[in-house]
């Protein structure tokens, strides 16, 4: 259900003309939502030790455009991963870390 909301999100966007930044930032908030939310098994990110120590290194990570990569973030990426299905690349995972 969520992989079909993000295609119709993205087919309105890109049909409309927005422009990419409009469906990154979209993006990122979809992720963020799928993150923090209580739903399934995933539970909440927002009270994850480990995603929560990432922060810094989050910040880090997208301020270098992925360059910098510190231990906390990709170990935050790997707990992520393993409770969520969905394919979200690391640029968009540290931007939800950001926004938790």
């Amino acid at each position: 259900m969520k992989t079909a909301r993000l295609v119709l999100l993205s087919t309105c966007l890109l049909g409309s003309g927005a422009h990419a930044t409009s469906f990154v930032i979209s993006t990122d908030v979809t992720v963020s939502l799928t993150m923090s939310s209580t739903k399934g098994t995933s539970g909440s990110f927002s009270d994850d030790k480990i995603v929560l120590a990432a922060k810094d290194d989050a910040a880090a990570f997208v301020a270098s455009e992925g360059v910098i990569r510190g231990a906390r973030i990709q170990a935050a990426f790997l707990r992520i991963r393993g409770v969520v299905n969905e394919p979200y690349s690391d640029q968009q995972l540290a931007t939800a870390i950001l926004m938790l």
